[in-house]
């Protein structure tokens, strides 16, 4: 058996994956996301707050004309990771929920939800979806999903851009 038959039989890396936890839903998958289905699985009668970003496929980057975005993961760390940021989610933005007077101020549910593989402009390629009983911790709770799933999770995109050739476009990482 060759190198390229071995390598050949391994699995892919960049795989769909889900992990749902107390602490909320980290989902990788190649399907386009229904916004609609992410905002709903968050709500709760509970909630009088529901934060949600949308990151979708621009049609320009820095001047150049950008046509489609491509994303991988190293699936199996990164739905670990995107878990464990929901996690330190729940802890940080319900970290007084165990005082009385604050019982309310934790976060009731959170999602997170990446594309990968092929993302057309115009599209969603992460929603995260978060609820609480209050909009504050809705909206930082969301804001930190984002920023921390952009800087730690092991997912890489490729920007195409009109006019190069498709074996110039570079993996960035998602940051």
């Amino acid at each position: 058996m060759t190198s390229s038959e071995t390598f050949s039989n391994w699995p892919p890396a960049s795989v769909e994956a889900v992990l749902d936890t107390a602490d909320g839903i980290a989902v990788l998958t190649y399907s386009p996301l229904d916004v609609q289905q992410i905002i709903s699985s968050v709500g709760d009668d509970r909630a009088g707050a529901t934060a949600v970003f949308l990151g979708t496929t621009r049609n320009s980057f820095k001047g150049k004309v950008v046509t489609r975005l491509d994303y991988q993961a190293y699936s199996k760390l990164a739905i670990k990771t995107m878990a464990g940021i929901l996690h330190m989610a729940q802890e940080q933005f319900s970290r007084n929920a165990h005082q009385p007077q604050n019982a309310a101020s934790s976060l009731i549910k959170s999602v997170v939800y990446h594309r990968l593989g092929t993302v057309p402009v115009g599209e969603p390629s992460i929603v995260i979806a978060v609820s609480s009983p209050h909009r504050k911790e809705a909206f930082l709770a969301c804001e930190y999903i984002l920023e921390e799933v952009k800087l730690k999770a092991q997912i890489w995109k490729r920007e195409f851009y009109e006019g190069e050739k498709e074996e110039e476009a570079e993996w960035k990482s998602n940051a």
